[in-house]
């Protein structure tokens, strides 16, 4: 999110080369796996995220730029723009899954009819009249760990009150996505200069990836939301002048919800907003307001979600002590068209490479049409990474990373687990902390 090379916009020469890098690996596999070519309609899904990224990236942000366009004007282009491209794939998505699977739901379809059986489940729970015992009811049927409870639950009011509509539900999705390129700006524009926030906005606006979740009934694009609005909310919370419990109750009360989504996000939230209060600029943060703040953000935290966080902290340390890792990874290179290459994966692999992976795939892979279906998404974070990394570099040399804390230890923090998570190759789980690099 800093401004790249000086320039106030998305160089030309920076999207040029890029997509040409893109169509040059398209060319070179296409000559060296001929026979595992992808199918013609993977290579268009993948030369629209790709080429439409790097071509509006360059567009929008000299003809959005601050010599063009007042603030106010560029939020409500930022949101409402972001809305019409994301309503846009929800219609198409709806109608390319049916006519490619039968049913409005992506390739082998896991977890997605997992939350709509679910869901289904619940606002039928609710049209039986179990209001105020819903939860009890819902947690007894669901019989799982509460990361996956909290999103079904919503998605069963969100069904109760459209009908179980699922084009609805994804409509919503949409907005909540677009609302998320807005948070994204306003942090950045609270943390760097103006036109890097709209940089920052316009990448989020068109990242393919965000884009693509929208389409799909898993819980990802809430999710992500979520997170970016706690980022937003405690950042503001920490910069303003004024001390607020009311601001504090939200950030904690934004901490709960996360908690039921994924356990691992939200600690790693509430630990990077202790980390800020410690750690902040003292030109961000004055040492009384953090003295207070900290007190009160500890006890709150404590009496809260404190015995929470212990359990599923000892569970991530119990589950990098077991060999989760290890287990997951032989267990992908032995499995049905695995990669046998997989079992030598660890830690000491994905750490280098954490913010860049996973790697876009590109030749035609048996039940990977999903990850076929955003090859050129994880292509646009793969280019990406290395301006996040030179980012890095030049925050920690100059010192001005204490300037940024929230946002930089949330996601650097959620970096460190994934790496020694099961998941540190995971697109989906990528996608969590992808929105505010």
């Amino acid at each position: 999110m800093l401004k790249p090379l000086g320039y106030t916009f998305v160089p030309r020469w920076f999207s040029e080369r890029a997509i040409a890098i893109y169509l040059g690996l398209l060319l070179a596999v296409g000559v060296l796996f001929r026979d595992y070519m992808m199918a013609w309609y993977f290579i268009l899904f993948g030369l629209v995220e790709v080429c439409g990224f790097f071509y509006y990236a360059n567009y929008f942000s000299k003809e959005w730029s601050v010599e063009h366009v007042r603030n106010q004007v560029f939020a409500k282009r930022l949101f409402l723009t972001a809305l019409a491209i994301r309503i846009v794939y929800v219609l198409f998505s709806y109608w390319f899954y049916i006519e490619m699977t039968g049913l409005p739901f992506e390739y082998h379809v896991a977890d997605s009819m997992f939350y709509h059986t679910s869901a289904l489940h619940g606002a039928q729970l609710l049209r039986d009249g179990h209001v105020w015992d819903f939860w009890p009811e819902f947690n007894r049927y669901m019989g799982t760990d509460i990361s996956d409870t909290g999103y079904a639950a919503y998605l069963s009011v969100v069904y109760f009150l459209t009908r179980d509509s699922i084009l609805v539900t994804r409509i919503i999705k949409a907005i909540l996505s677009a609302m998320t390129a807005a948070l994204i700006y306003h942090i950045a524009q609270r943390n760097f200069s103006e036109p890097t926030a709209r940089i920052a906005g316009i990448f989020c606006m068109l990242m393919p990836n965000l884009i693509f979740y929208c389409g799909l009934q898993l819980k990802e694009t809430e999710m992500v939301c979520l997170t970016v609005l706690l980022v937003e909310e405690a950042d503001l919370m920490l910069r303003s002048p004024d001390f607020s419990l009311k601001q504090l109750l939200f950030v904690l009360l934004i901490g709960a919800g996360l908690f039921t989504m994924r356990t691992a996000l939200a600690i790693v939230a509430i630990l990077a907003l202790l980390f800020t209060i410690v750690l902040a600029s003292d030109k961000v943060m004055s040492w009384a307001k953090r003295l207070i703040m900290g007190v009160l953000a500890v006890a709150l935290i404590g009496v809260t979600v404190g015995n929470r966080i212990q359990e599923n902290a000892k569970e991530l340390v119990e589950n990098v002590q077991g060999g989760g890792q290890k287990a997951n990874m032989e267990w992908r290179a032995k499995r049905d068209n695995g990669n046998e290459f997989a079992k030598y994966a660890g830690s000491a692999v994905f750490a280098p490479m954490i913010f860049t992976i996973p790697f876009s795939t590109l030749v035609a892979t048996p039940e990977q049409e999903n990850q076929l279906l955003i090859h050129g998404g994880n292509f646009v974070k793969n280019m990406l990474s290395g301006l996040t990394i030179f980012a890095m570099f030049v925050l920690l040399l100059t010192g001005d990373w204490r300037k940024h804390a929230m946002p930089l230890s949330f996601m650097l923090g959620y970096l460190v687990v994934l790496v020694f998570s099961s998941f540190a190759h995971s697109e989906r789980f990528h996608l969590d902390r992808k929105s505010v690099v």
